[in-house]
């Protein structure tokens, strides 16, 4: 029988059941919950907004997109949302979904903490943006029904999320230091990792190989 939250069904499929139990497995219930909360949000979103996405990918895109937080699937050198996006990849190509579906859902992870791109891209890109955005910063949350949202975070609770979110990514990322250029990971880095500055783009240009 098919579940449904918030009336949003959980796609039920052996993808969608493969990709819930690889994350089960590997995330914390931090994590896991955060990802489902994700992608009930991204679908109520594509409800306002009128964007259409494809639930399969649309729910892996959500289940994946922190999976590189986890000690499992956590890289020493890219970007963490890379390192998610690859995983995915691996994923939906062993299942042979077709590579432009493949390359949607790839974008959806590696874009999901650049703003304002991922909006004028595909639905899929674009939700999986809203939902995170909603969980982790409440951009949108004002847009959602408080019964829904009171629903969705009865299934999937989120006990201290603030302070857990924060110590998951830190621990994701403090590793790899660099991997945070130009990106909003180096704001939880310089709050959490005492001695860590971020890499100055403006000091980069004036100390390059150019001499003008």
């Amino acid at each position: 029988m098919t579940e449904a939250i918030a009336g949003i069904a959980i796609p039920d499929s052996s993808l969608a059941n493969d990709a819930t139990e690889l994350v089960r497995e590997a995330a914390p219930p931090l994590l896991y919950d955060h990802s489902r909360r994700g992608y009930l949000f991204e679908s109520l979103h594509g409800r306002r907004l009128g964007r259409t996405a494809d639930p399969k990918l649309l729910y892996v895109g959500a289940m994946f997109h922190d999976l590189s937080l986890t000690e499992t699937f956590r890289g020493d050198t890219q970007r963490f949302e890379l390192d998610g996006a690859d995983e995915a990849e691996r994923f939906l190509t062993s299942r042979g979904i077709h590579a432009a579906d493949v390359r949607t859902v790839w974008e959806a992870i590696a874009l999901h903490t650049t703003p304002e791109v991922p909006y004028r891209l595909a639905p899929e890109i674009a939700l999986v943006t809203a939902g995170v955005e909603t969980d982790i910063l409440g951009i949108g949350r004002g847009d959602l029904p408080e019964a829904l949202l009171a629903e969705i975070t009865q299934a999937h609770p989120r006990p201290n999320f603030k302070k857990n979110i924060l110590h998951a990514f830190t621990d994701g990322f403090r590793h790899r230091p660099d991997s945070t250029f130009g990106t909003v990971n180096a704001d939880v880095l310089e709050h959490f990792v005492p001695g860590f500055h971020h890499i100055d783009f403006v000091d980069i240009i004036e100390n390059s190989s150019w001499p003008e």
